[in-house]
C-alpha cells in the first residue's frame, strides 16, 4: 500500500461524502419490499453500468433453486424479481473480493407509526430515516460508492470485483443462493449486512417452528368437561422458555459472550380459539430457534422436537395427546470463518487507519447469508457495514451517515489491500 495513493482515496471519499449520502437516499427512496425488488434492481443495474462494469442481471430459476439442498420455500417465484452482479475485472494476479447485499427490506408498518417517512430518506443531524437504512441500504451504498471511488481515481486494481445484489434475503436468502448456483465465488467475501461497524467472522442461525396443541372440545356450558388447549398452550410456551434456560447454560462460543441475548427461543405467536364464547380446542404456537456456529441445524430441531415430547410426558393430558412439532418457514444455518482468516486481518488493519482504534470483533446476532457463501460458495465471507444491528426492522430505523461515510473509507482501503492494486 503506497501512503500518497491511500491518502487521495481517503480524501476523494470525505469531498464526496454528499453524493455518497445522495446515492443512500435514492435507495431508501425505493420501496423495495421483499416480492417487489424489480424498481431498485434496474435502478442498481443502470448505476453499475455507468461505473463502466461488466452487468448480469437475471431471474433466478425456480425450479433449478429448489434442487438445491440449501432452498428455502417461496411462494411467489423470481419472475419479475432480478439478482444483479457487477463485475470489475483487474488487471490480473490479484486476489478477488465478492461483496453481498441484499436489496429487500420487511413492510414499513403503519405510516403513522414513523416519525419521519419511511421512503423519503430524511435527515436530521447525523441521522438518514427510512426504511432499510440500517436494514441494509447503508451496505449497499457503502460497498458501491467505494468501488466507484477508486473507479474514479483510475486505481487500477489487480484483482476481481464483484458485487452482488440479491433479492429475497428477509424471507428466505434464495437470492444469495441463486448467486452461489451461477457460480459466483472469490477468494473472500465481505457481506455489508447491519454490524454497526463491528468486523463479525460468524453469524447465528435461526429455525422457525410450530407446535400444534389439541384439548378435548366441550360446550362452554360443560366447559369442566373439556381440557382447555390455551392452558395447555400456556404450558408449552413455558416449556419453550425453559429450553432457552437450558441452551444459555450449556452452549459457548467466544464470539457470542452475551449468550442471553444471542440464543433466543421463544414463541412470538400463540393462536387459539375461534369465538368469544366457544371453548378453545386447538392452540397454535409460532416461534424461533437461534443457533450458534458449530451447531448442526438438524440435530437442534431434534432435540426441541424431543424437549417438548418430554414436558408432554409429564402432563395428564398431553401425554396421550402429544404436540405435533413441525419446522415451517425460514431455516439459516449459523456458519462462520476463523478470525485469524486473512480478510478479518485486512478488514482490522483498514478499520484501524480510517478510525483511529481498535475494531470490535463479534459475532453477527441475527442470520446472515454469508451461510451459502461459506458452505457453498468456496468463499470465506465476513460480515461489516455501517447499519446499526438495533435498528434492524424498527420503526422510524436510522442509520449515522458518519458511520455510512467511514464504512465506505474502510471498504475502500480493504479492495487496495486485498485485491492489490497499480497506481494511477
Amino acid at each position: 500500500m503506497r501512503p500518497e495513493i491511500e491518502r487521495q482515496v481517503l480524501e476523494l471519499i470525505e469531498q464526496r461524502r454528499n453524493e455518497i449520502i445522495s446515492f443512500l437516499r435514492e435507495l431508501v427512496s425505493i420501496p423495495s419490499v421483499t416480492e417487489e425488488e424489480l424498481q431498485i434492481q434496474e435502478f442498481i443495474a443502470q448505476k453499475l453500468k455507468t461505473m463502466g462494469l461488466q452487468v448480469e442481471m437475471w431471474e433466478p430459476d425456480h425450479e433449478a433453486l429448489k434442487r438445491h439442498p440449501a432452498y428455502l420455500p417461496s411462494e411467489r417465484g423470481y419472475q419479475s424479481r432480478p439478482d444483479v452482479v457487477g463485475i470489475y475485472k483487474g488487471t490480473g494476479h490479484g486476489r478477488s473480493l465478492l461483496f453481498n447485499g441484499h436489496v429487500d427490506v420487511i413492510p414499513p408498518g403503519p405510516f403513522e407509526a414513523w416519525e419521519h417517512p419511511p421512503w423519503a430518506g430524511e435527515i436530521q443531524g447525523d441521522r438518514l430515516y427510512g426504511r432499510g437504512a440500517s436494514d441494509m441500504k447503508s451496505g449497499l451504498a457503502a460497498m458501491t460508492m467505494a468501488l466507484e471511488s477508486l473507479i474514479h481515481l483510475k486505481v487500477r486494481l489487480k484483482g476481481d470485483v464483484l458485487l452482488e445484489y440479491t433479492m429475497d434475503e428477509e424471507a428466505t436468502g434464495n437470492g444469495t443462493l441463486a448467486c452461489v448456483v451461477r457460480g459466483y465465488k472469490a477468494d473472500a467475501g465481505i457481506c455489508c449486512e447491519t454490524s454497526s461497524l463491528h468486523i463479525q467472522p460468524a453469524c447465528i442461525g435461526r429455525i422457525w417452528f410450530e407446535v400444534l396443541i389439541r384439548g378435548k372440545p366441550a360446550g362452554i356450558q360443560r366447559r369442566w368437561e373439556g381440557v382447555n388447549a390455551i392452558e395447555k398452550g400456556y404450558a408449552v410456551v413455558q416449556a419453550v422458555s425453559d429450553l432457552e434456560k437450558i441452551r444459555i447454560n450449556k452452549l459457548n462460543h467466544p464470539l457470542y459472550p452475551d449468550k442471553r441475548s444471542s440464543l433466543p427461543c421463544m414463541v412470538g405467536v400463540f393462536q387459539s380459539g375461534s369465538f368469544p364464547s366457544a371453548f378453545p380446542d386447538t392452540c397454535l404456537l409460532k416461534g424461533s430457534i437461534a443457533t450458534l456456529p458449530g451447531e448442526d441445524t438438524n440435530q437442534v430441531k431434534s432435540d426441541f422436537a424431543e424437549h417438548i415430547l418430554a414436558f408432554a410426558r409429564t402432563d395428564s393430558w398431553l401425554k396421550d395427546h402429544p404436540p405435533e412439532v413441525k419446522f415451517v418457514g425460514y431455516c439459516g444455518d449459523p456458519a462462520e470463518i476463523s478470525s485469524d482468516h486473512p480478510i478479518v486481518s485486512v478488514m482490522s488493519e483498514r478499520f484501524r487507519q480510517v478510525m483511529g482504534r481498535e475494531p470490535q470483533i463479534t459475532g453477527r446476532q441475527g442470520a446472515a447469508d454469508t451461510r451459502y457463501l461459506i458452505q457453498y460458495g468456496q468463499t470465506p465471507t465476513v460480515i461489516f457495514g455501517p447499519g446499526l444491528t438495533e435498528q434492524m426492522h424498527a420503526n422510524n430505523e436510522w442509520v449515522n451517515v458518519n458511520d455510512l461515510i467511514s464504512a465506505t473509507k474502510i471498504l475502500a482501503l480493504t479492495v487496495m489491500d486485498w485485491c492489490g492494486y497499480e497506481a494511477p
